[in-house]
């Protein structure tokens, strides 16, 4: 089935500009990430008497969203209805913002405790990316983007980070609204044409479909490959370093 007004995919070998989510793609925080989520719902949800968390809530519900959207929505597929709260709720609030940093704090825990490596196929490809002279960006729902990049030391390579603290301050939408990506974007003055979204969530690939990216390649992590394309995604890839043959010839000569 076509999609309504979708445009023709270019070739990754034309594209200006690679736009990374983070998590699941860059780095396996995605699997830190559903640890915390499962360690905040599952006796959430049990203590209000309705359906346990699973896995595939993690994917339905929360997956590439800011954390207060994950949230709600998680709640709302409940059918419990919590004040909204502030950021600067503390972790014991029973309110969204509340949840959602008692989230941030397991997750912190997490990190801190395991550490964390990139994917060995998602580092190939960016240096490959990196190059073959395309600029590379990091577009992530996490506020704790900077400290992910920070432990799996790739922060360096990466001059444009737009996570979840950016989009705060700067009131962007989050995913699947590509206003995140289209802020990335315009940090290197490019038009959404010349740039690659590359995404392991539907919400992610979503938000690169509606900004009417170059191209959108979906990591497929959990979320399924048909799930993917019908979001959004042009490519879908089980590990990145499927596409190096298909960047542009590196710039630069081998060391």
């Amino acid at each position: 089935m076509t999609t309504p007004d979708r445009r023709t995919p270019a070739r990754l070998a034309d594209q200006r500009a690679l736009l990374f989510d983070l998590d699941g793609v860059l780095t396996p925080t995605a699997d830190v990430h559903m640890r915390a989520w499962s360690r905040l719902f599952t006796p959430y949800l049990a203590a209000h008497g309705v359906a346990p968390y699973t896995e595939q809530d993690y994917f339905a519900s929360i997956d590439g969203k800011p954390r207060y959207d994950g949230v709600r929505s998680l709640l709302e597929s409940r059918g419990i209805d919590l004040p909204q709260g502030t950021p600067d709720d503390p972790p014991d609030a029973d309110t969204v913002c509340g949840l959602g940093n008692r989230k941030n704090a397991e997750f912190t825990a997490e990190l801190t405790e395991h550490g964390v490596e990139p994917y060995p196929g998602s580092l190939r490809f960016l240096v490959a990316a990196i190059d073959a002279g395309l600029s590379v960006a990091v577009v992530s729902s996490s506020a704790n983007a900077t400290q992910v990049l920070r432990t799996a030391g790739i922060l360096e390579r990466f001059p444009v980070v737009v996570d979840g603290l950016v989009a705060r301050e700067d009131g962007l939408a989050g995913k699947p609204a590509p206003d995140t990506y289209l802020d990335a974007a315009g940090r290197f003055g490019l038009t959404p044409a010349e740039c690659v979204v590359v995404e392991d969530a539907t919400s992610g690939v979503a938000a690169g479909r509606n900004g009417a990216f170059g191209l959108v390649i979906g990591v497929d992590r959990g979320a399924g490959a048909d799930a993917l394309r019908e979001h959004g995604a042009d490519v879908v890839v089980r590990d990145l370093d499927e596409l190096v043959g298909e960047l542009p010839r590196p710039t630069t000569s081998a060391t």
